[in-house]
Formats: structure tokens, C-alpha cells, sequence
């Protein structure tokens, strides 16, 4: 009996916990929800279906009733709340389709037939579209593609009917007929051909060129004298290489003018003639050009080869030369352009890049290319032109003409970058209105007032104020001397 009853109270304790462990997976419901152990995710699977299948129903509805723009922004809420359904894309590309927006409805095709490669509506609405675009190849495969995935489908045969009978091919076919050419002509072409193809022949067997003014050039292969050795620098108006005269057994540099300029024939007339009379310039601080090289397609000038290195390079690794350094230099580039300016020559482009410090003698003033002829400081209205480097140009310049006035502008700018390490207008506390610079004793209590006074009337914006020549731009630079400490 102790047996029997110890087995019927384990029994009754097992159902117990049975009963327990089943209570404890059941889904519990209430007030419309389910609270614990409930299969949620099955449950917001089906609504999201229901979802769907709703949200389909009423973009059909849209569709028939041609509301295409609600049909394509109630597809775009369901695939923005990450409903990726192919039918979604393929209802937007089919309503973009009847909007005659292409674009989007090939896009939207596209997207249904990366979710569904065997759905038939997108390559047909994409065929479709492919047509009117004009993309007849693409509108081929893909309608071919539908037809193969559904032989059945009368959408896609009505699209490969349109596809097929091409208007526009039978047009061209049309046109080609109509517009034979007769054999007459033909021949009459090619005689014309001919006849061109002979005199050419004859005209550049022996090449020349003819330019504006009559003169027959020669092909020239200037590798043939000059070995080119390395770039050393590059401008507007072309590139400028070391290069070893073998005639002469001499480094040179030469400057290659840039073949789009030489297109036009007025420049090319106006640079040879310049350079012609910078040619004639010969000053131990103006680099020498030896000689211009003219040829069919380009232009060569070459200069003097200076060892050494630019003020514009010497900035760039030291920010600022000790003043005594700029006094020698400055009186070298003083001395050439007051060379140039008795010779009625204006530089037109003087820059520190212009500006050779030569490591075996005094500085030098190098490349004319823009330089100009001015006669007693008048200027020729007939003859403007704006050339130089904006950075550097005095503001008559900028409106076109040029004196000797500007040079010494230009030297100013030049004069000022190598004592602080910028241009003027790069200082904090320029006045921009007024043009009033900052001056140099400001920022450096050792430079005397009178260097003050020099930049300050070679930077004035009238001619008339500035510094009138070059040789009084020196003697007033040549007067300043470092305050002592």
C-alpha cells in the first residue's frame, strides 16, 4: 500500500508540472494582443501580407482609373517601409511608362527584374520604353526575353508588333532610296578629289608654310641641334626647357610657345616682332635671347642658360632674403630694365618668377615674351592688350595699355614680397578701398621710413604719383639702410 500510494503522489505531481509546462508555452492573448511567448513575428507577417496584398489591390484600382501618380506614391510608401516585393517596382515602371517618363520607368523596370530575372511585365513595360527612346537593339532583347519567359503574354506581342513594324526603319529605307545619288556625280566627285589630292601633292612635296605676310617657312626638326635635357619651367604662354646646343657646345634655354596661340596669325606676327626687339637688348642683367626658331607648326626662342635659381624659388624656401641680399639683387634688376626702358622697352610681366638670382654673377631679368614698345610714355589706343601676371600688374595695365610707370609698379610688388614674403594686398590690415598698403616698419620695426615711403609712391594707382623712372626707384632703395637693433 506505501508502494502503490508513493506512485499514485508521483503521478499527480507529474501531471502537475506537466500541466505547468505547457501552460508556460501557450500564447497568452489579451485586449488584442499577444503578451508572452506569443508567435508575434507570425502574426505582423501576416498583417504586412495583408498589407501588401491591400496596398496591390488599391494600386490596380489606381490604375485603371489612369491615376498613375497615385499609384507610383503608394508603391513608393510600401518601399520606403521595406516591402520588396517585384510587383511594387513593376507597378511604378508601368505608371512612369504612361507618364512618358522613360527614364525612371526604365529604372524602376530594372529594379523588378533584379527581385523577379523571370517576371514578364518589366521587360515588356522596359521594352516599351527602350522604344521610345529610340533604343531599338535594347528594345529587341528585352521583348524577346518576355516572349521567352511567356509566349502567351499579348502585351508583349503588341509591344514586339510596334517593335517590329519601325516606322522609323521603314522611313530611312524610304529616304535611302529616294536619295540615290547618280553615277554622274559620283564621278564628277571624284574627279574634283583628284584634281585636290594633286595639288596638295604639289604644293607640300617639298614642305613649306605660307604665313600671313608671305613668307615660305621650312620644316625644321630643332632636335637636330638642341639636345632637350630637362623642364625647367612652365607659363601662359608655353614651356621653357634646358637644352644643349651641339653646334655651339653650349647649355641654352628654350621656350617652346604654346601651338594654340600660333593659331592665330596676328599673334604670331605681333610675338615675332617683340621678340625681335627684345632680341636686340644685350645687358649683363637681361637674359640674352640667342635666336628665334620659326617652323611650320611651332615656335622656339632661345635664350641665355643661367645657373642659379628665381626669386620666386628662393621665397618659396626662405619666405623673406635679408635685406642687404635684396639691395644686390634689386640693384642688377634696376640696371637691366633701366637698359630696357632707354631702349623704350617695357617688361610687361616682371614677377619674381622673372627674376633670375644667378649663382656666378649679378641677377638678371629674364623673358620679354610680353614685353612692349612704348615711345615717350604714350600708349596706343590702336594696340591695347592685357598681358602679364594679375598678381603683378599695375592698374593701367589692367585696363589694357602700358608705360614705363608700370614696370616700376610691378618692381614695387616685387620689392615688397621679398622683404615680408607677400605680395602687398596678402598682409593683414590692406585696405582694400583705398589701395593703402601696410607698411614695412609696421611688421618689421627695423626697415627704415624711407623704404616706407618708396613703396608706398611705387604702388601709387595713378602714373602720375608714382615713381617716374627707374634709376630714382634705385637711389631711394639705395638710401635705405637697416635700423640698428
Amino acid at each position: 500500500m506505501r508502494t502503490n500510494g508513493s506512485a499514485f503522489y508521483l503521478s499527480i505531481i507529474f501531471c502537475f508540472f506537466s500541466c505547468f509546462a505547457f501552460a508556460q508555452k501557450a500564447p497568452i492573448f489579451a485586449d488584442g494582443a499577444y503578451l508572452q511567448s506569443a508567435p508575434v513575428s507570425g502574426v505582423m507577417e501576416r498583417q504586412k501580407a495583408d498589407l501588401l496584398e491591400n496596398s496591390l489591390t488599391e494600386i490596380e484600382l489606381a490604375l485603371q482609373n489612369k491615376n498613375y501618380d497615385k499609384a507610383i506614391s503608394t508603391a513608393d510608401v510600401l518601399i520606403k517601409e521595406g516591402f520588396t516585393d517585384y510587383r511594387l517596382y513593376n507597378t511604378q515602371a508601368y505608371a512612369y511608362d504612361k507618364l512618358n517618363d522613360c527614364n525612371n520607368a526604365i529604372y524602376f523596370a530594372s529594379k523588378a527584374i533584379t527581385v523577379a530575372p523571370s517576371a514578364v511585365e518589366p521587360y515588356i513595360t522596359r521594352a516599351n520604353c527602350y522604344f521610345k527612346d529610340k533604343k531599338i537593339s535594347f528594345a529587341t532583347k528585352d521583348i524577346e526575353t518576355a516572349l521567352f519567359l511567356n509566349p502567351k503574354s499579348e502585351r508583349a506581342k503588341q509591344v514586339r508588333d510596334i517593335i517590329y513594324t519601325n516606322p522609323t526603319k521603314n522611313l530611312n529605307n524610304k529616304k535611302n532610296k529616294d536619295s540615290k545619288v547618280p553615277n554622274w556625280f559620283i564621278k564628277y566627285l571624284i574627279g574634283i578629289i583628284a584634281v585636290f589630292g594633286i595639288l596638295i601633292y604639289l604644293r607640300y612635296r617639298n614642305p613649306e608654310y605660307v604665313d600671313s605676310r608671305g613668307r615660305r617657312l621650312k620644316e625644321y626638326n630643332i632636335k637636330e641641334q638642341y639636345n632637350f635635357i630637362r623642364l625647367i619651367g612652365e607659363g601662359g604662354m608655353g614651356k621653357v626647357y634646358e637644352a644643349y646646343d651641339n653646334a655651339l657646345k653650349r647649355k641654352v634655354a628654350i621656350k617652346r610657345i604654346r601651338p594654340e596661340l600660333l593659331k592665330n596669325g596676328t599673334f604670331r606676327e605681333q610675338f615675332l616682332a617683340e621678340a625681335r626687339t627684345v632680341a636686340m637688348l644685350r645687358h649683363p642683367s637681361i637674359v640674352e635671347i640667342y635666336t628665334v626658331i620659326e617652323t611650320t607648326t611651332s615656335l622656339y626662342l632661345v635664350f641665355e642658360y643661367v645657373e642659379g635659381q628665381t626669386l620666386e624659388t628662393r621665397l618659396d624656401i626662405d619666405n623673406y632674403i635679408p635685406f642687404n641680399e635684396i639691395k644686390e639683387i634689386f640693384r642688377s634688376v634696376c640696371a637691366g630694365l633701366a637698359y630696357a626702358h632707354a631702349s623704350d622697352i617695357v617688361h610687361c610681366d616682371l614677377k619674381p618668377g622673372n627674376i633670375m638670382i644667378s649663382d656666378f654673377g649679378p641677377a638678371k631679368v629674364m623673358d620679354f615674351g610680353v614685353a612692349q614698345k612704348v615711345v615717350k610714355g604714350k600708349r596706343d589706343k590702336d594696340n591695347f592688350s592685357v598681358a602679364g601676371t594679375p598678381a603683378y600688374m599695375s592698374p593701367e595695365q589692367q585696363k589694357g595699355y602700358t608705360t614705363k610707370q608700370s614696370d616700376i609698379y610691378s618692381l614695387g610688388v616685387c620689392l615688397y614680397e621679398a622683404l615680408i614674403g607677400v605680395v602687398p594686398w596678402g598682409v593683414k590690415g590692406y585696405d582694400l578701398n583705398t589701395k593703402r598698403i601696410v607698411k614695412p616698419s609696421q611688421i618689421n620695426p627695423l626697415f627704415p621710413s624711407n623704404l616706407d615711403t618708396l613703396l608706398i609712391k611705387s604702388l601709387a594707382q595713378n602714373t602720375e604719383e608714382r615713381i617716374q623712372t627707374v634709376e630714382e626707384f634705385w637711389e631711394l632703395l639705395d638710401a635705405c639702410e637697416l635700423q640698428e637693433n
